[in-house]
């Protein structure tokens, strides 16, 4: 009896460590329901890279989040180095005549005010004869508007005749004031026959045309001085860019053998030129003036703010590549990385816009993601 009692719970033991057994494999091999199932493991097979941290290391792979901000765009351009209107001079002779004296030459440098050269000219020699005779009359009036003062204080001459010289006077005096600015207009030399060339600015002489005995028309071009500290740059941009340039907007100026400085945009014209269909955009370049010359040419980026997007999100251009007719960035999960198709926007300064298809904050495959989008090609081949 014993031993049938013995048997029968052995068997029973038996059949609930089979069953025991029969449920844990149940549950091992079922499929996981959808609340388990990563969402980012959750793309196709073909998608997905697994890839261990000690790899990802010994291949360089570098993970950031994707960050949110603002992106321009990047504007490329030709520009030219000028002195600023204020900085530069053309001298011409006021009168016709000829060139007697030459004071400076190129490369000379030059102070505000000072002589460039001497025009002897018969209208010169004119102006002076004028301005003389428009002050004898002064001197000759204000002599019989004493007199009538006096005549008049003794009771000898009427009202009307001192009234009369006072008048004279006057019109004398405004002709003298006339011959006198006539004369400074034209800067009359001492010698009364010649006419000073004098440059308005302080620089030195970039240009001179002017040789001894030259017969010069009046307006004609004798020399051009420039101050080479006060410089502006000129950029001509399509007027579709144009538009999207502000003022303060960063500027990246490529000089000399690849060397490249920082300025700031000055001022847009707005306003197209008919001869070129382009609109001017003006560059400060600030302290590095002095690295520049006027007549420079050189490669402007400027990194337009007029259709920055807010809130937007932003990547590395490395991070961002090609598979097939899609465009992915990987992102970084539990056991490698996940292609996601993106939509990119505006591409400026090495980054990206990303319009849809990705967050900010997200980790994703920066730098060497193209070792990435091989595998991928790789195991699609095989």
């Amino acid at each position: 009896m014993t031993t049938h009692r013995n048997l029968y719970v052995g068997a029973a033991l038996a059949l609930v460590f089979a069953a025991g057994i029969g449920f844990g494999v149940a549950r091992l091999t079922a499929p996981m329901s959808q609340a388990e199932v990563p969402t980012e493991e959750s793309d196709a097979p073909g998608d997905v890279v697994n890839i261990t941290p000690e790899a990802i290391k010994a291949s360089q792979i570098a993970v950031a989040a994707a960050t949110s901000g603002e992106l321009g765009a990047t504007l490329p351009a030709s520009a030219s180095v000028e002195a600023t209107p204020d900085a530069e001079a053309m001298l011409t002779a006021r009168v016709a005549g000829t060139v007697t004296r030459i004071f400076k030459r190129i490369g000379d440098p030059v102070h505000a005010g000072e002589t460039m050269t001497l025009v002897e000219s018969r209208e010169a020699s004119a102006i002076a004869a004028d301005r003389a005779v428009a002050g004898a009359r002064v001197t000759l009036a204000r002599k019989q508007l004493e007199r009538e003062r006096s005549l008049l204080a003794k009771g000898v001459s009427p009202r009307a005749d001192y009234e009369s010289a006072q008048a004279n006077f006057a019109v004398a005096r405004a002709d003298a004031m006339r011959a006198s600015a006539a004369a400074g207009a034209a800067r009359m030399a001492g010698d009364g026959r010649s006419v000073l060339v004098a440059s308005p600015v302080s620089g030195r002489v970039t240009a001179a045309s002017a040789t001894l005995g030259q017969y010069v028309a009046p307006e004609t071009e004798l020399f051009r001085v420039a101050d080479p500290r006060r410089l502006q740059i000129t950029a001509s941009l399509p007027p579709a860019d144009a538009r999207r340039v502000r003022p303060g907007d960063r500027v990246e100026l490529t000089v000399g053998e690849g060397e490249v400085v920082e300025g700031r945009v000055r001022s847009a014209t707005g306003v197209v030129d008919p001869a070129t269909r382009a609109a001017t955009v003006v560059i400060d370049a600030g302290q590095v003036a002095s690295q520049l010359a006027p007549g420079q040419l050189v490669q402007a980026r400027i990194f337009a703010s007029g259709l920055a997007r807010k809130g937007g999100v932003m990547v590395p251009q490395e991070a961002v590549q090609t598979l097939g007719v899609r465009t992915v960035v990987f992102v970084r999960t539990r056991t490698g990385f996940r292609a996601m198709v993106v939509q990119p926007g505006t591409r400026s300064g090495g980054l990206v816009e990303i319009v849809a298809g990705l967050r900010a904050g997200i980790p994703i495959a920066t730098t060497n993601a193209f070792l990435l989008k091989a595998e991928l090609e790789k195991e699609s081949a095989e």
